[in-house]
């Protein structure tokens, strides 16, 4: 792992066969000494019940943990909230979603630091992608394209309705879509013959310039359900260890009494 840790292009090697090399070694050496221990003491069938049950039992904790934790970093995990870009048009009216029609309102207006999240998605679809020699430019990544960089443009205001915070404890289990608009304009050009350092001038929109709206909506992912997932599958297998365990035993109780039952007595020859 340390001489991997060195290695810089990515190959078959690193990290696919290496990847699949540490976790063998890692299932051999830690789950398969415990389970050498328990077979040498408790006989092959029994210490592998043994060592299985309490693996998923280990899993069941851990899966949880993944699940509690604010943010489960290095775990299994889905899709992070975040805001999708639905329409660019050049007026409310033109808009999809109902909500974005009439949401143009000073009750409506964010804070800036929401601002600034949805300003992160906006600036993701105006500005035009290019593809390099190592990054290729996706199919429709392009589709809201309208500038060349984030400077050509500004967010004049950024709006927001929707949104929930269902309890399930009162039978709520659904979100209310939550829907953002931010208006932009075209920045006009600073002028050529402003003398050598003077502050830039602040950021105006162009008379001729294109202006819009960006529609969009909040995608709240499913960053915690494959480790809900992964406890549910585990909590399985444990009641199913438990189970097995539980009957091995049962049997073993019942040959133990079947032995040291007294025998019955031979029948006797009828008289004839």
């Amino acid at each position: 792992m340390i001489l991997a840790s060195e290695l810089t292009e990515k190959g078959l090697w690193y990290p696919t066969i290496l990847g699949v090399l540490v976790v063998v070694a890692a299932v051999v050496l830690f789950c398969g000494s415990i389970y050498l221990l328990l077979g040498t003491n408790l006989g092959a069938r029994l210490g592998f019940l043994v060592s299985f049950t309490g693996l998923m039992g280990f899993l069941v904790i851990l899966s949880l943990l993944w699940c509690t934790t604010s943010s489960p970093l290095n775990t299994l995990k889905g899709r992070i909230p975040e805001w999708e870009v639905q329409q660019v048009v050049t007026k409310l009216d033109d808009a999809k979603l109902p909500a974005a029609r009439t949401i143009a309102t000073k009750a409506n207006i964010v804070d800036p630091t929401e601002a600034a999240n949805v300003k992160a998605a906006v600036d993701a679809a105006l500005v035009t992608e290019v593809a390099t020699a190592n990054v290729e430019v996706a199919e429709n990544a392009n589709d809201f394209a309208k500038f060349d960089d984030v400077t050509k443009y500004q967010i004049l205001e950024t709006f927001e309705v929707g949104g929930s915070d269902p309890q399930f404890w009162k039978g709520e289990f659904t979100h209310d879509q939550q829907v953002a608009v931010a208006q932009f304009c075209e920045v006009a050009e600073q002028p050529a013959d402003r003398p050598f350092g003077l502050p830039p001038i602040p950021p105006e929109c162009a008379n001729q310039g294109e202006t819009g709206y960006v529609v969009l909506t909040r995608d709240l992912g499913s960053l915690r359900l494959p480790p809900f997932v992964a406890f549910v599958i585990f909590t399985i297998l444990f009641v199913l260890g438990l189970f097995m365990l539980h009957w091995r035993e049962r049997d073993e109780m019942e040959a133990e009494a079947a032995a040291q039952a007294p025998p019955e007595p031979a029948p006797v020859p009828a008289k004839v």
